[in-house]
């Protein structure tokens, strides 16, 4: 309902809550599959965004092609849920762009989501709503 009730921003904002609380709820042994998923959908653009956060993590000369970024990927080290995040939030930004509604990403990141998780991210939700209905510039 909220995602329904809300401006653009606030919904771009919406998607990009639920990949953060799917990434943090994905078990350490699953994130490179993932990150592969995540990074095989990404077009020559989204792999040159993704290529200078890792330069800016100092794991080599990133070049901005699938395979550097899965052979750098396990270098990251504490950082790779990061990393799965921004790829995950570009391809979920594509989705956006193309008007995957935030109904269909509900239904694909909440039953991921433990029962604490989901609780934070309605709480998240409330604090997007109000921001939006109370006066942002949507």
């Amino acid at each position: 309902m909220i995602a329904e009730s809300v401006g653009r921003e606030a919904r771009r904002q919406l998607l990009g809550e639920l990949v953060r609380a799917w990434v943090d709820e994905i078990p350490e042994g699953e994130l490179a599959s993932h990150y592969a998923k995540a990074v095989a959908d990404l077009d020559e653009h989204d792999l040159s965004m993704l290529a200078a956060w890792h330069a800016s993590m100092e794991v080599g000369m990133p070049v901005a092609n699938k395979e550097f970024l899965m052979g750098a990927f396990q270098g990251l080290g504490d950082n790779r849920r990061e990393a799965l995040r921004i790829a995950a939030g570009l391809r979920g930004e594509d989705a956006f762009a193309a008007g995957v509604a935030e109904e269909q990403a509900l239904e694909s990141v909440l039953p991921w989501l433990s029962r604490e998780r989901a609780t934070e991210l309605a709480a998240e939700c409330l604090e997007l709503y109000c921001w939006d209905r109370l006066g942002s510039d949507n």
